[in-house]
């Protein structure tokens, strides 16, 4: 498959692209909504067509055997989210056509203890809500959003449509979803036309994503090049392309909207004339922490949650800009070090895997080198990682790369704050540490357990916490990676970041419900759940389980749960 993948598009080429899809952006805003419809319906039967061969081709880059339990994450990531995304589009428009918005029934608006407006996004009904058994999802909005007011902050394009945009996206090198879930938001919810730059490192989905996306392809509302830095370059900058959409690093943006580091940079940052002086929406990784709330937890409990923790690390090799990196517990609670014995004995149940990431070793080396306090867990052949735990990291040495940088390896870090492990006082450090000491504002995880939420002081201190954080996703008791897949949720960085501090990122993907001044989603998940989560390591059953769910999210039916439970409980 890998010869067959073009290289690098040329400039003529590049060039020759965007002008055509800058042509074709206009009739692309101008589409009718029946159009839109039918064109969903189509891309989602091409979508499952390229299911199978894109889901090889990715085992083959990453090192997987395609018929092994771990060929699960590729269906998981790919295919399954994508083809759920392309169906909960179809039925935001259909909700535009009858309504025009997306329909959120008044029952699930409430409002906060602050004043401000919340949305209950999932689950939308019964039948969806046995996909994830007691997990709800909400928005937050930020202030002047009012339950009077949702609908002018809706479907802005449906309302007050465009005369015709072109986006280009440099797509994500590390999840097969992001690509192509980055374009359709831009083409459904805002009515922008795309060229899509692939990354290097995933190249080899552009061939399958130019069969499934082909109609979009022949409207000219879609372009697909490939190449490096030199290509994204050109493709950003050119007079035809209105915005830029980026899932990457934060270095990439920068280097993009600032131009290479250096005193040139410093200077137009201080100034704020950026080289790029277009539209830039972003997603760009995250030292994602997990912050356990002190509670009496049982053994079987601090298990459970120790292969979540685990799962949210092995997955994918550790290449997810919402993999566990940095575990915040009291210093001095009793149950910290149980949980990290439980953490490494969950990894030694996961394989070590390819570093298919490149520079990824490298990066491992910068984090565990010389470390004190350093647990490594697997035995790594050649080209693979073995899993870093690097543990009682000083909270009080901000610069320590483990606050500052986001590993993008196999690497958790743990800290213990001092003081009291009092969880009304702790969650109260934990916040404030987060928010001002450790870099990004994608996503954080809060573990808490229900016994501890009867207590009234502690229930309040952890909603006060879930409003405060600076984070675009809050999960309690869950992966936020679940919140990225279910397609309804707004994904991105918390909008307090800003161009000259990107943080995360600016900006939302996802969003089928459509939503604007968006604060942050919030997913809320039982302590412990029957079936485990798919992504806990040893999983035998992730493969079937997951083309199971694909098969569900093409039409969902209650006659499709039964297989669905069974290959979740074949642990």
């Amino acid at each position: 498959m890998s010869a067959a993948v073009p290289q690098h598009t040329s400039r003529t080429t590049i060039d020759i692209l965007v002008r055509r899809v800058r042509e074709g952006s206009s009739a692309w805003a101008k589409l009718a909504l029946t159009e839109r419809i039918r064109l969903l319906e189509d891309l989602r039967h091409a979508y499952v067509a390229i299911a199978e061969p894109s889901v090889r081709a990715a085992c083959e880059a990453k090192g997987i055997d395609p018929g092994g339990p771990l060929a699960g994450e590729e269906w998981l990531g790919g295919p399954m989210v994508v083809v759920r995304n392309l169906r909960l589009l179809s039925e935001a428009l259909k909700d535009v056509q009858k309504h025009g918005a997306p329909v959120i029934p008044a029952k699930h608006l409430r409002t906060l203890e602050d004043g401000r407006l919340a949305a209950r996004l999932y689950p939308r009904d019964r039948l969806e809500g046995m996909l994830l058994p007691g997990t709800t999802g909400e928005v937050y909005f930020q202030p002047g959003v009012t339950a009077a007011n949702l609908r002018e902050h809706q479907a802005s394009f449906y309302r007050k449509p465009h005369k015709g945009r072109v986006c280009a996206v440099l797509g994500g090198g590390n999840v097969n979803s992001i690509p192509p879930m980055d374009c359709l938001y831009k083409l459904f919810v805002e009515g922008t036309a795309c060229v899509l730059k692939m990354n290097p490192v995933n190249a080899y989905l552009g061939p399958f994503l130019e069969q499934a996306f082909a109609p979009l392809i022949a409207r000219d509302a879609l372009a697909i090049v490939y190449g490096g830095a030199e290509e994204g370059a050109q493709l950003v900058h050119h007079d035809a392309v209105d915005e830029v959409h980026i899932t990457g690093s934060d270095k990439t943006h920068d280097a993009l909207v600032w131009g290479p580091p250096g005193p040139e940079s410093d200077a137009r940052r201080q100034k704020n004339e950026p080289l790029l002086a277009k539209h830039v929406s972003s997603e760009l990784g995250n030292i994602s922490p997990v912050v356990v709330v002190p509670g009496p937890y049982s053994d079987g409990e601090l298990r459970f949650q120790a292969d979540d923790i685990a799962g949210m690390v092995a997955n994918n090799a550790s290449f997810n800009c919402n993999a566990a990196k940095l575990l915040v517990q009291p210093k001095d609670w009793i149950q910290r070090g149980t949980l990290m014995d439980r953490i490494q004995a969950s990894l030694g149940h996961a394989p070590v895997r390819r570093a298919y990431y490149p520079g990824a070793q490298e990066r491992w080396h910068q984090f565990t080198d010389a470390r004190p306090n350093l647990r490594l867990v697997g035995n790594p052949g050649e080209g693979d990682l073995a899993y870093a735990l690097i543990t009682d990291v000083d909270p009080a040495k901000t610069d320590d790369r483990v606050f500052r940088n986001e590993p993008w390896c196999t690497v958790l870090s743990e800290t213990g704050l001092p003081g009291s492990d009092e969880p009304v006082a702790f969650l109260e450090a934990a916040v404030a540490f987060l928010n001002e000491k450790v870099w990004g504002t994608l996503n954080v995880t809060l573990i808490v357990h229900p016994k501890t939420m009867r207590d009234p002081r502690v229930r309040a201190a952890v909603e006060k916490a879930v409003r405060d954080l600076r984070y675009g996703t809050v999960a309690l008791n869950t992966w936020p990676a679940a919140s990225y897949a279910l397609g309804s949720m707004p994904w991105g960085g918390h909008p307090s970041a800003s161009p000259r501090d990107i943080q995360s990122g600016q900006g939302w993907v996802h969003n089928t419900f459509m939503l604007e001044s968006i604060e942050k989603a919030v997913l809320r998940a039982p302590l412990t759940s029957l079936p485990s989560p798919p992504w806990v390591p040893g999983h035998k059953s992730m493969a079937t389980l997951s083309r199971r769910l694909m098969e569900f999210e093409q039409s969902p039916s209650w006659w499709k749960l039964p297989g669905v439970a069974l290959a979740a409980l074949r642990r």
